[in-house]
């Protein structure tokens, strides 16, 4: 199964409101049911442990609407761990979403902003997070997006993505046909799958990024998690 190239339309300018919000929703939804969360947690939590850390801070890249950094927070409080999470999405309309879904936490700060040329200074963070991010973009951006968060976390970068497969690809199509009828959603869940990388091209672009020591974890379904400790 070939990548592609595509352009997934949430990357697109001009989308109605109502749209984006709506593939939003369902994203959340995803994320709770499929793995997302679950894979991001199991990296933060990985890394803390390891440290044996009572505080830390996180830094989200295209936190879409915030519900990454919002299960975070809660698991922090529940085990008395200070944290601080900073929450980066450069759409108007989605970072709107990510206030909503995360008002509640005091913990999160919410910044407009581009994961290209995020706008912190260097060691700003613990942990820089990016989860189903990457493969929104080349191979060549990729490398160099890995290497500018190198200068912005202190300690780590966790990657929570899609692998590329066609079980994934047929049984997100089908899965979305079945619940929503949102022409994003539906677009690009399954574009998102043929826009990933498989495990061994994602060991490729960690090696090519050079930026630390990696640990790569291939999770279910079709999930892989690489922790990449800065400078080690």
């Amino acid at each position: 199964m070939k990548r592609s190239e595509e352009k997934e339309l949430m990357d697109l300018p001009g989308n109605p409101r109502p749209l984006v919000e709506e593939d939003l929703a369902n994203l959340r939804a995803l994320n709770r049911h499929l793995g997302g969360s679950r894979s991001a947690l199991r990296g933060v939590r990985r890394l803390i442990d390891e440290k044996e850390l009572a505080r830390f801070s996180l830094l989200d890249v295209g936190t879409g609407s915030g519900d990454i950094p919002a299960m975070l927070a809660g698991w922090a409080r529940a085990r008395g761990i200070a944290a601080a999470f900073t929450a980066l999405e450069a759409e108007p309309v989605t970072l709107a979403a990510a206030a909503k879904q995360t008002r509640v936490y005091a913990e999160i700060n919410l910044v407009r902003g581009d994961g290209l040329t995020p706008p912190f200074q260097s060691g700003s963070f613990d942990f820089v997070l990016a989860s189903q991010f990457l493969h929104h973009f080349s191979e060549n951006e990729i490398v160099t997006l890995l290497r500018t968060w190198s200068g912005i976390a202190r300690r780590a970068i966790i990657v929570s993505d899609l692998v590329r497969h066609p079980l994934a690809y047929y049984g997100i199509r089908s899965l979305t046909r079945l619940f929503t009828r949102n022409v994003m959603t539906l677009t690009d869940a399954p574009l998102s799958v043929q826009r990933a990388f498989t495990m061994t091209e994602w060991r490729e672009l960690f090696r090519r990024a050079a930026v630390g020591r990696v640990q790569i974890f291939s999770l279910f379904p079709f999930r892989v998690l690489a922790l990449i400790e800065i400078g080690a």
